[in-house]
């Protein structure tokens, strides 16, 4: 029987974001794979976390392709990012976390291909008026990233509903946490 490797990934992911202490032999578990099948394909959770982070930053440049981020204005674009990356969001957000564990070199090239992809979108914004100039792209784009992960564990925790994601996370990065009262 066939290993099918994307389906041992986005498990993978789903149960390393909820519990990022899961062993191998839980990953193979959950996936419905002996554990000599999951160490065939990888020989570790270090080699595990580099072809999640492989398939992590295809999904996320999946997303960004058919979010169209140059048609019409910047936050219609950034809605519908928000909107394709929602799939992957647990995978997202268990990168989001690993990523503390990349440092200098490690640090994958497609990361820093994407970051400038999100930071031009943020840019255009600005540069159109519709997003605050007080804010570099580099740190929307940040928070952007920290807002799709910690929605992500609010829905897999059941604190917020899956069908909320989107808004939950547009809302909150557009337009803040302060209440506006319509004079």
């Amino acid at each position: 029987m066939a290993m099918d490797r994307e389906h041992v990934l986005r498990t993978a992911a789903a149960l390393l974001a909820r519990r990022s202490t899961a062993t191998m032999d839980e990953v193979a578990r959950a996936a419905g794979i002996g554990r000599a099948t999951l160490h065939r394909h990888f020989a570790g959770r270090d080699a595990l976390v580099r072809a999640l982070e492989e398939f992590g930053i295809q999904e996320f440049e999946a997303a960004l392709d058919a979010a169209r981020l140059d048609d019409g204005d910047a936050s219609h674009a950034l809605r519908r990012l928000i909107g394709e990356m929602e799939p992957a969001a647990d995978l997202l957000a268990f990168l989001y976390n690993e990523s503390q564990l990349f440092e200098g070199d490690e640090i994958n090239e497609g990361w820093a291909r994407l970051d400038a992809r999100v930071c031009d979108l943020f840019r255009r914004g600005q540069e159109q008026g519709e997003f605050r100039i007080d804010l570099t792209p580099a740190w929307l784009t940040e928070a952007l990233y920290a807002l799709i992960a910690s929605c992500a564990w609010a829905v897999m925790d059941g604190r917020v509903a899956k069908k909320d994601f989107q808004h939950m996370t547009v809302e909150l990065l557009l337009g803040g946490a302060v209440r506006r009262v319509d004079k």
